[in-house]
């Protein structure tokens, strides 16, 4: 069984959003919001939930995105900006106050930037971790990056019908290539084993064929952010893994520097970090958060 709880937002006429915090919300500490990576879960973050230090220095509540985990809405559409919004609502459903931060890997990144456009009075501070601003663009795959398009497009003809699909499941083919690029070909039989029963158990039927579909979809033909960075004015802590397979160092390099109106906006690279960098380096990620999250919450 999921380790998640669900609090109900009104966005989209009304979402069951899930989220995992660890501890009991303490008013006195800042917050930290954590995002998950395409297709897993809140379950991503599972190491920096047992970092006592971590915990005690601040609370931790990672939500589960639109089409992810245990999050439910009736609407068969929606959008990125759609789980940011929906996150600020969270927020709101939970009595969260400020100072809050939102860290972000992969997927994750951009929704941080967009909680930051969309609420800046009330995030302090956002940490992306492998991810990229732009679209899927022919100037990021010339840097390095994936191609992000086609790898979605195949799963999304596969997912796409008017039948009926009770029986359906993600294919272990479909769990090993996220898997792969995520955590490393390298990594244990047991992280793989878990991630596999993981991905598919969130994908059972026809809703969750829905669900898949919509989220590679939203990753496929995401907007991209570059306009709107100029608008993002709180701190930018991006935090990028020198082995990650899907987003380029080179283009961190860049993007980092359309953050001209952040008071302090830097990239921190982590040698041999892999795309899912709180995963694979979590003593590196969980460091740069303590003193990132000190420095901008008091």
């Amino acid at each position: 069984m999921p380790n998640t709880k669900t609090v109900h937002v009104s966005h989209l006429g009304g979402i069951d959003a899930a989220y995992q915090m660890p501890h009991p919300y303490d008013s006195s500490k800042p917050t930290l919001v954590l995002v998950n990576s395409f297709t897993t879960s809140s379950d991503l973050y599972q190491s920096q939930y047992a970092n006592k230090q971590l915990n005690d220095t601040m609370n931790l509540l990672a939500i589960e995105l639109l089409g992810h985990g245990q999050t439910r809405t009736k609407s068969e559409n929606w959008t990125y900006w759609d789980t940011a919004h929906m996150n600020l609502q969270v927020l709101d459903a939970l009595s969260i106050k400020a100072p809050v931060f939102v860290l972000g890997t992969s997927q994750g990144g951009w929704i941080t930037a967009r909680m930051a456009l969309l609420a800046p009075e009330r995030i302090a501070g956002i940490i992306p971790l492998g991810t990229s601003m732009d679209y899927e663009s022919e100037r990021t795959r010339k840097l390095g990056c994936w191609d992000g398009a086609e790898a979605c497009t195949g799963p999304i003809n596969e997912w796409t019908t008017t039948e009926k699909t009770e029986k359906f499941e993600p294919t272990q083919d479909y769990c090993d290539f996220l898997i792969d690029i995520g955590f490393g070909k390298d990594c244990s039989d047991e992280t793989r084993n878990l991630w596999r029963k993981t991905i598919k158990s969130n994908y059972q039927g026809d809703d969750g064929r829905r669900r898949a579909r919509m989220a590679a979809i939203n990753l496929r033909e995401r907007d991209g952010l570059h306009g709107r960075l100029f608008d993002v004015r709180c701190p930018v802590l991006w935090l990028h893994g020198t082995a990650d397979a899907v987003y380029s160092v080179a283009n961190a390099e860049e993007e980092i520097k359309l953050f001209v109106n952040s008071p302090d906006a830097r990239l921190q690279t982590v040698e041999g970090g892999a795309h899912f960098l709180s995963f694979s380096h979590p003593k590196e990620v969980d460091e740069a958060l303590i003193e990132f999250v000190g420095k901008y919450s008091k």
